[in-house]
């Protein structure tokens, strides 16, 4: 998978990024058996949906374009907007402007949406999330209440915390150790209240009870600034920018960045997340400080 060097994987984005891995995980979602053979193309887009953090996959499989992403906040209401922007971007990407004016019909992937949601507020097993949720209140617009939405994205939400979805996990080892080793940064982190402890923590007992112990035996260096960058991250945006917006409206996008990093200060971010997410400099970072 080619990457912006500027922008960062996240544990789980770094785990499957592997063609063999995302079968695997495909077929377990939809519980459905592929050959092995059978190709997948990655091609995961920057800077649509995290800034500058991936915590999604996107891929081809067997005619099906699957957008995957990752969740540990709170599961965001808007998710199907965002992946209607999102998709939109993968097929811009795929298919030449010019083509779409030739008299010969495109065909296109069939699309499929899931997010895995790994987070500790209670959330069902699955749950679907439509577009059309967000459309106007039909009375409102004078339609019939029973009136088929003229455009609709379907987004599968799949809890796949510890014990939830053993069907689904089961199928796939490295989702189950993927959700073990989340479970155990959640409880060590009750436990001591400092995330870098819990990390270490826990990349300790992963390692000695043979969870997810290849990818840590190569990457544990690398796995405390990820899970650093990407615990909260969305949250820590969207509360920050909200404000920003709120507060920098009338002053311009350079005075937004200051009114977004405040607010990230005062949230408890460091110095070095809000350099990542503002792009201001260390030292104009100090001085709000």
């Amino acid at each position: 998978m080619n990457v912006n060097r500027n922008f960062k994987d996240s544990v789980f984005t770094r785990l499957f990024g592997n063609p063999d891995l995302l079968r695997e995980l495909y077929c377990a979602l939809r519980g459905i058996s592929l050959p092995p053979d059978i190709p997948v193309s990655i091609n995961t887009l920057e800077n649509v949906l995290y800034m500058d953090l991936y915590n999604d996959i996107s891929f081809e499989i067997d005619g099906k374009l699957i957008v995957l992403i990752e969740h540990q906040s709170s599961i965001n209401p808007n998710m199907a907007l965002r992946l209607l922007f999102y998709i939109s971007r993968v097929l811009e990407k795929k298919i030449k402007s010019s083509t779409l004016y030739s008299k010969k019909k495109l065909i296109i992937p069939w699309p499929e949406f899931y997010v895995l949601y790994n987070g500790i507020e209670p959330y069902p097993d699955e749950n679907i999330m439509k577009l059309s949720d967000l459309f106007e209140n039909t009375e409102d617009l004078c339609l019939h209440e029973k009136i088929h939405p003229l455009l609709e994205l379907e987004v599968k939400v799949i809890n796949i915390n510890e014990g939830r979805n053993e069907a689904i996990v089961m199928r796939c080892k490295k989702l189950s150790d993927y959700s073990k080793f989340i479970g155990k940064i959640y409880a060590f982190l009750n436990e001591m209240n400092s995330l870098e402890e819990a990390v270490k923590k826990t990349i300790i007992f992963c390692r000695k009870h043979d969870i997810l112990n290849e990818f840590l035996e190569i990457y544990a260096s690398e796995v405390l600034n990820m899970i650093s960058l990407e615990w909260n991250t969305e949250d820590a945006i969207a509360f920050a920018r909200e404000e920003g917006l709120n507060e920098g409206h009338e002053k311009g996008r350079a005075e937004e960045k200051f009114v977004i990093a405040r607010n990230l200060l005062a949230e408890g971010m460091t110095p070095e997340f809000v350099q990542k997410i503002t792009g201001l400099s260390v030292k104009e970072i100090e001085k709000l400080r």
